[in-house]
């Protein structure tokens, strides 16, 4: 079994398109104008409208609704992130912190409230832990 994709439901997808595209610095598959792909090699974060959401099971998600997951992306430098997401990010959890698991965070949410988090590892153990992944 492979992890494929963390999918965000959304009211407006060219909202979170865009506001992503600038997170992540890539561009947008658009197979259709209710959904999106955000491909990078070690994951893919989709973006699919609430129009959508009936195709799963009316009621199975609600946009704009997530108090439970993080959204997590490994940056190699978690400080320099920061600075250039702040003139487009509107609220920011915490800033650039050293965590006690080693790792150095910076949490912020998207225009729909999810909670994302850039990390780096940076203490021994911490770069030892994410050696050899994606």
């Amino acid at each position: 079994m492979n992890f494929a994709s963390v999918r965000i439901i959304t009211d407006d997808v060219d909202r979170l398109v865009e506001f992503y595209e600038k997170v992540m610095e890539v561009s947008a598959e658009r197979p259709a104008p209710v959904f999106a792909e955000l491909v990078v090699p070690s994951c893919t974060l989709a973006i699919g409208h609430s129009q959508t959401v009936s195709l799963f099971g009316t009621g199975s998600a609600v946009a704009a609704d997530n108090h439970t997951v993080i959204i997590e992306f490994h940056v190699h430098d978690v400080d320099a992130e920061y600075e250039r997401l702040k003139p487009f990010v509107n609220e920011w959890v915490k800033e650039p912190t050293t965590m006690p698991w080693g790792n150095r965070s910076a949490l912020f949410r998207d225009p729909d409230g999810n909670l994302v988090n850039l990390f780096e590892p940076v203490t021994e153990e911490a770069i030892k832990r994410f050696s050899g992944r994606g």
